[in-house]
């Protein structure tokens, strides 16, 4: 053995010395990975021809092996790390060469390609990113960044620390709608840094809370970080329950789990929402402390210009901005519970189970049967045996579905009927944040008449009315248009006078269009209406139409057509989701029919102001930036994909990615090894960005810490804030060295080194909450299923 190491371990070593070689020579990393892995592979084959790389492997034909086999113990789980006395034979890294090794990699790079960049499951993901990038960078160049905060400045500037808290509100903005760490620090720091420093403000202060908001993009959703995590955790998670359950005895994951071993991009953001804005709350706490104990460091700032509505008073502020709406979401959530608000379907099945089945499978081994009662326990174990027992004494199958009689679809379609709440959920949603737009603007101006709100409440009023009296389960989709008809009416008659106010005050007219795109983009994700990619083309298209209309407005253009396309659009999803668009059925209603036609219209409306919103971007020359800087990300997104999985494939070829995962198995305690893989990412993270660090260990570790009992939503949002850690800890944090590209020369990176290290201390508190508190990370997608 060479240097008294197994040729494995030396082949790891000449793998990521040669990765690190490459970064390092500043050669463009997406394309220095794959360079690595060719280099590694003939430096390795190099060696192992040459007779220098000998791998000491356990000899499987050995007494003491077999002896092991036949305790119970499976063949996968016995390593030399967890039974390093068992006997050795030695043999060649390549047992049938380098050619064969070469040969098996090109066939395996060829199908790689195919699975997870050209046709696999995975791309209709990875295309969000593409998606999720152009909108994030349209944001960033149409200057609505620049409008954000500079507005928030004049709202928070006059509090202590109020700039500093205009930055983590803003830092977590853009979090939700670029994704991309890079882009938000230095956009923060060209425009936020310099006002900071003019205004007194401490220069450690200022570049921490620069730095440590624009790192919220990691976390907070769409983060791309999450998006591309999904990508992998889903399959990785699968694989390691695979492995669990073959080691536990047990054929599959499902039988040992109960339940599929399944977790998607939804989840994942759903898991990030809650973490994401805890931190974004402890960042903005601490400016404001800070603030308080020094003043002089943070002093308060009024900034001028600006046009708000008229002066409104404490009391009404408190009326209409928060007693009101806070009743009126209470009074809804209250009638939802009461039954007064919910569905109002009627399908029933004409198949259905007649009782639930058990809960586990119980025809296993007696392995898997103690595995199973040492996961679910014997109580449960049990009470599925029971369960089992009788209907094999009833001679039931409960596994497959049963067609319902003629009088059991009756009975259960009159029991819908009987228990359907009176008003629709849509209905109550729909209208229900109808009336939030008349109270706030209410409150926005409290001395203008209040007549045509007072109208479009009425509406609301009379359409819930309308929903209790006239419209019920059986009742069609275009009666319920007609019945609904003049009690919307009513109500967007107040609602445009409303918004006609609204528009008057600035931090609503700044903030509410993007909060809106945000909304609709992160609604349709956690809310299971779409997956990430749907929802990400509505990002991209909202911040297309936005962007033209803020340079329509600039330029004292017409932006009519861009808003009567945002409000076609709203129509299409709303005929869309109401109606049954599909004509090619045998009979369709004329009411389905009526819908088809307005939901075409609306659709070739909509996709006009899309590309007259692109024509207005081209020739004010914002769209051609934002397409290649999309591209250029985009790019190197796939590029270094494609290099990782090149280089996953040469740690596969000589058996190191499974000798790194029974190096982490033989471990007792899986706390212990997720500790041991958080250390690893924290300082990989100092030198690699997390495309790299995604890409390239996720994929090595990811099998063994998902194959445990560790939560995977839990798991993976540890992961992302661990890498946000990374990002931000002198001396090698990549905020840092964003920060420091755009940072006058009066700023020292000494006074950045100082301002983040309180901020690594949050982060750091967060994650402990998050280790000692799991429910933060998981109560979102448990109420949201």
């Amino acid at each position: 053995m060479l240097f008294g190491l197994d040729g494995v371990e030396i082949g790891l070593i000449i793998v990521f010395l040669t990765l690190f070689a490459g970064i390092m020579t500043g050669f463009p990393v997406a394309f220095a990975i794959g360079g690595a892995g060719v280099i590694s592979f003939a430096i390795i084959a190099a060696l192992d021809s040459a007779g220098l790389l000998i791998h000491q492997a356990i000899d499987t034909s050995s007494a003491e092996y077999s002896a092991l086999v036949a305790e119970g113990v499976a063949r996968d789980a016995i390593s030399v790390f967890r039974y390093p006395e068992l006997p050795r034979i030695e043999e060649a890294l390549f047992p049938g060469g380098w050619e064969q090794a070469m040969d098996r990699n090109i066939s395996f790079i060829v199908n790689r390609m195919n699975e997870r960049v050209i046709a696999g499951q995975s791309i209709e993901t990875l295309l969000a990113v593409l998606m999720f990038v152009m909108m994030g960078i349209t944001l960033e160049r149409s200057k609505i960044a620049e409008d954000l905060l500079t507005t928030m400045a004049r709202v928070f500037g006059p509090l202590p620390g109020g700039l500093a808290v205009s930055i983590v509100i803003v830092g977590a903005f853009l979090a939700a709608s670029t994704g991309i760490v890079g882009a938000t620090v230095v956009t923060m720091g060209l425009l936020a840094l310099p006002t900071m420093l003019r205004n007194n403000y401490s220069p450690e202060l200022a570049t921490g809370v620069i730095a440590a908001s624009g790192t919220l993009g990691q976390i907070i959703p769409p983060s791309i970080v999450i998006v591309l995590l999904g990508t992998l955790v889903g399959d990785l998670y699968a694989t390691g329950q695979e492995t669990r359950a073959q080691l536990a005895g047990c054929s599959d994951a499902l039988t040992f789990l109960g339940e599929p071993a399944v977790l998607s991009v939804g989840t994942l953001f759903q898991a990030a929402l809650l973490p994401g804005l805890f931190l974004a709350f402890l960042y903005g706490a601490y400016a404001f402390g800070f603030a308080l104990v020094k003043p002089s460091a943070a002093p308060p700032v009024v900034i001028e210009g600006g046009s708000n509505s008229e002066p409104v008073t404490r009391n009404e502020a408190l009326t209409w901005y928060l007693a009101a709406p806070v009743a009126l979401i209470v009074a809804m959530v209250l009638a939802g519970s009461a039954g007064l608000v919910g569905s109002q379907t009627i399908f029933v099945s004409d198949y259905a189970e007649r009782e639930a089945g058990p809960a586990l499978r119980t025809n296993v081994s007696e392995q898997c049967q103690a595995a199973m009662i040492d996961l679910h326990g014997q109580e449960a174990w049990d009470e599925a045996v029971a369960q089992r027992a009788a209907q094999a004494e009833a001679g039931t199958n409960t596994e497959t579905a049963v067609e319902l009689t003629e009088e059991e679809l009756i009975a259960a379609r009159a029991d819908v009927l009987a228990n359907a709440a009176p008003i629709g959920t849509g209905v109550a949603v729909l209208f229900t944040l109808l009336a939030l737009v008349l109270i706030i603007a209410r409150g926005v101006s409290p001395s203008g008449d209040p007549m045509p709100l007072i109208i479009g409440g009425g509406g609301i009023v009379l359409a819930l009315l309308a929903d209790i009296l006239l419209i019920g389960p059986l009742t069609g989709p275009g009666a319920t248009f007609m019945i609904l008809a003049i009690p919307t009416l009513l109500t967007l008659y107040g609602c445009r006078v409303a918004m006609m106010r609204l528009s008057k005050n600035e931090l609503l007219r700044v903030v509410f269009p993007p909060l809106v795109l945000i909304v609709a983009v992160l609604g349709s994700i956690l809310g299971g209406i779409t997956n990430p990619t749907p929802a990400a083309a509505l990002g991209a298209a909202g911040a297309i139409m936005l962007a033209a209309y803020r340079k329509l407005k600039e330029e004292n253009g017409k932006s009519k057509i861009v808003i009567w396309a945002s409000f076609a659009l709203v129509i299409m999803i709303i005929v869309g989701v109401n109606f049954d668009l599909r004509i090619t059925r045998e009979s369709v209603p004329f009411a389905d029919w009526v819908a088809y036609i307005v939901a075409q219209g609306a659709y070739h409306f909509a996709f006009f102001g899309l590309l007259f919103s692109c024509w207005v971007l081209f020739r004010t020359s914002v769209l051609g930036p934002v397409v290649r800087e999309t591209a250029k990300v985009t790019s190197m997104v796939f590029t270094i994909l494609i290099g990782s999985q090149l280089l996953n494939l040469v740690l596969i070829s000589f058996g190191g990615e499974h000798y790194i995962q029974q190096f982490l198995r033989a471990f007792d305690n899986e706390m212990v090894v997720f500790l041991l893989v958080m250390l690893i990412l924290f300082i990989l993270g100092f030198v690699l960005d997390f495309l790299e660090i995604i890409y390239i260990v996720i994929p090595i570790v990811g099998p063994v810490i998902y194959g445990g009992t560790l939560d995977p939503k839990w798991v993976t949002i540890m992961i992302a804030v661990n890498l946000q850690t990374s990002f931000l800890t002198p001396p090698f944090g990549f905020a840092l060295f964003y920060l420091r590209g755009v940072a006058p020369k009066s700023v020292t990176t000494g006074h950045i080194y100082r301002g983040v290290i309180p901020f690594v201390g949050i982060q750091v508190i967060g994650l402990a909450l998050l280790w000692l508190f799991p429910g933060i990370v998981t109560i979102v997608p448990d109420l949201l299923p």
